[in-house]
């Protein structure tokens, strides 16, 4: 949710070349244009020089200056300052590069670049905030937050997050350090009333509500005793984050953020690199786009094969649980009768796994549905859940609701990845693969994720699908 260095060092880095270039262009342009005593002209070569060495001095100056580091939640008199004082050290950087290298540059260009670069660079960076706050949404929109503590830093927390709704943001409500929340208000009010939890309900809130972050806002002689709540919130793949000093022994990635001027160390059980997170949807935004329109007429053919054969209709709808346990409706062809759902508690028997339902040979398959299930052709219709942005093309396999009640803690971790078409389960067995294998193997996914492994994944699938392999 919170801006990391590196990640906003390298957004604003190359919005920065991007912004430089068209400001460059603009006044090369308006200098030829402009009816002077001295005819201006530069040739590709040198006009490529000028511009690379404008590139690289304005991003090093901004490095200088610190300016990639507050641009997302910096004042605009700030930004108003940084901007003309990158533009200004560029210029005279500039400067000095033309008397080394005897260029022999315009001093009307040189000043319209400086002036064109400083008026982009400022209407980008006043709303660079809401850009990165329209990114974030992506990936968890609405974002809920609860914060630990109840005293004066948890309250100045507090009311950074209710000014942060434009982002997607909203408090969930506050969780008192103590078990029994002694001593603690029944509520805080600040834009809006906010009940105050003890402590020891986080199992059952975590259970019953989505909670994406909690926020340890606490003193450091009081973390020591919420060592079990953070190692509950590792379990489940919840991020934590700490407003203060303190080091607490849970076992996930560890990083160093700032919201504000609040420095906070970020624990994180599942992946979080927002631009790698970004690459992975857009990828699943085009190739579901791209799937869905190759596959249109045949898809049309397979509903109308399903109502001709079994009577019904030829989507089927359910409920499932997406990223950090948000419920979508899931689409797929339909494989079973049309009252599969009803027959399911008579056949609860038969099922060879204790939490998740899975029968071989089920007998409430149709006949065609046999086929579709076997090449996985009823998993076509959730092209339009991946373009939707509920699912993805690699991740866990979204699990229904009365499944997900009966997860054993550490299970509960991968509802902290985005749902997908595929995952590690698909290519190492399918319906073969037990229950516990394949938690194990989701785990596994969360933990090594990376593109190269949704590629990797994605071009073991191919072949599993063509040949059928390990369905039943």
């Amino acid at each position: 949710m919170f801006s990391r260095h590196r990640n906003a060092r390298v957004f604003f880095g190359l919005s920065d070349i991007i912004l430089a270039s068209l400001a460059f262009e603009a006044a090369y342009r308006t200098r030829v244009l402009l009816h002077l005593e001295r005819v201006f002209f530069l040739t590709v070569d040198k006009k490529a020089l000028v511009l690379a060495f404008s590139l690289f001095s304005w991003v090093a100056i901004g490095l200088w200056l610190e300016v990639y580091e507050k641009l997302d939640a910096g004042h605009p008199r700030v930004i108003l300052r940084d901007a003309a004082r990158q533009c200004g050290y560029g210029a005279l950087c500039l400067i000095v590069f033309e008397y080394v290298f005897r260029l022999d540059l315009s001093r009307p260009f040189l000043l319209l670049f400086s002036v064109y670069a400083w008026v982009i660079l400022l209407l980008f960076r006043l709303t660079a905030g809401r850009l990165v706050g329209v990114i974030r949404r992506e990936f968890a929109a609405p974002h809920y937050v609860m914060v630990v503590g109840t005293g004066e830093r948890a309250i100045r927390m507090a009311e950074a997050l209710e000014r942060s709704v434009e982002y997607g943001v909203r408090l969930r409500g506050f969780l008192s350090e103590l078990p029994d929340a002694s001593g603690a208000p029944a509520e805080i009010s600040l834009g809006s009333r906010y009940q105050v939890h003890p402590i020891s309900d986080l199992p059952s809130i975590l259970r019953q509500h989505v909670v994406d972050e909690i926020i340890f806002a606490v003193g450091s002689q009081s973390l020591a005793e919420l060592e079990e709540s953070f190692l509950l919130c590792d379990e489940e793949g919840v991020r934590t984050r700490v407003a203060v000093d303190f080091f607490p022994h849970v076992n996930s990635t560890v990083s160093l953020d700032r919201f504000g001027a609040t420095p906070l160390l970020t624990f994180s059980a599942a992946p979080y690199d927002e631009i790698r997170l970004l690459v992975k949807r857009v990828t699943d935004i085009a190739i579901a786009a791209a799937g869905l329109l190759a596959l249109a007429p045949f898809m049309a053919l397979t509903a109308v094969l399903i109502r001709l054969t079994s009577p019904g209709p030829a989507i089927f709808r359910q409920v499932r649980c997406g990223l950090n346990g948000r419920r979508f409706l899931f689409y797929k062809f339909r494989s079973m009768c049309e009252n599969a759902e009803e027959l399911k508690e008579s056949l609860a028997h038969l099922s060879t796994r204790e939490t998740a339902f899975k029968i071989p040979l089920d007998p409430r398959l149709t006949t065609v549905g046999r086929y579709l299930r076997k090449f996985s052709i009823d998993e076509w219709p959730q092209l339009w859940n991946v373009l939707r942005g509920d699912m993805s093309m690699v991740g866990p396999r979204p699990a229904i609701p009365s499944e997900v009640e009966r997860y054993q803690t550490w299970q509960r971790r991968r509802l902290r990845m985005r749902p997908g078409l595929t995952c590690l389960w698909a290519v190492s067995g399918r319906d073969a693969v037990d229950f516990e294998t394949w938690m194990k193997l989701d785990m596994q996914y969360i933990d090594n994720w990376s593109l190269a492994l949704d590629w990797k994944i994605l071009l073991r699938t191919i072949p599993r699908v063509l040949t059928g392999r390990g369905a039943n």
